[in-house]
């Protein structure tokens, strides 16, 4: 093989090496405080991260939903990053005893297999899980008791649902994720309502004006961003130094909002 294209070919298997682990690496110089706990749910145990901010006082919890391919690396890198901005986060494993083989979304082959039991979940006992998670993150010692919920993608649909679900939660954040149909579960939400969207993310954002109509019917808050150019999963995408332009831009401008919203409450 010619030796030009032979290091042109090493270059790019590097690149796309790099672009592949970027959230590992983030986690592995996080100088930040990570753990593993089992909280439990019933007679199950969930699986979860939980990053530490390095604060004098306590602070806000946030629960981050993952997306539909389970708790991978970039969401605790996500959550790491909560913690950088000073809060403390905690991000559930929501395949955690799937089945008896099944024991958390490392226990899959792939992460087709785990998008596949990601959608057989039984409504109820995500849940119970968040339900159970959103006790054990208030109540330790450095948290202020308080809990926002987070998510991206089909967390971001659950984090809707879980709106409708628990009245104390502080604030819901919504990533291109869909919201519930049905009017009456929307009038049990509590929480303020904000939500994040691509621009070129139509399968997402056909549904916002009905939200938005639903919401305004049930008086309740709802304050979303539609980021131009953008596609879904941006925040995932732009964390990745080898992605689009706009990604990049959405994801920094959510990171403005972000803090924005949390610091306010």
């Amino acid at each position: 093989m010619n030796k030009i294209i032979l290091v042109i070919i090493m270059i790019l298997e590097s690149i796309l090496i790099s672009a592949q682990d970027f959230a590992l690496k983030q986690l592995e110089n996080s100088p930040r405080h990570h753990e593993w706990v089992q909280v439990a749910s019933g007679e199950r145990k969930v699986n979860c991260f939980v990053a530490y901010p390095e604060k004098p006082k306590n602070t806000l919890a946030v629960i981050v939903i993952h997306e539909n391919r389970g708790l991978t690396d970039w969401v605790r890198s996500f959550a790491d990053q909560l913690a950088a901005a000073g809060y403390l986060a905690i991000a559930p494993d929501l395949l955690s005893d799937f089945n008896e083989t099944r024991k958390k979304t490392g226990s899959f082959e792939n992460s087709d297999q785990a998008r596949d039991a990601i959608y057989q979940l039984d409504p109820n006992q995500v849940t119970a899980d968040l339900n159970a998670v959103n006790s054990y993150i208030s109540g330790i010692p450095s948290s202020n008791g308080s809990t926002v919920v987070i998510g991206f993608c089909w967390g971001g649909s659950q984090t809707f649902l879980y709106a409708t679900n628990n009245e104390d939660i502080k604030a819901a954040l919504v990533f291109y994720g869909g919201a519930p149909d049905d009017i009456e579960e929307i009038k049990r939400i509590k929480a303020p309502v904000y939500g994040f969207y691509g621009g070129d993310d139509q399968r997402v954002n056909a549904g916002i004006p009905n939200t938005e109509k639903l919401m305004q019917q049930a008086g309740k808050f709802y304050e979303y961003k539609i980021y131009p150019g953008a596609g879904h999963a941006f925040m995932r995408r732009g964390d990745d130094p080898g992605d689009s332009a706009e990604n990049k831009q959405a994801r920094d401008q959510s990171w403005v909002r972000i803090k924005e919203i949390l610091s306010s409450l």
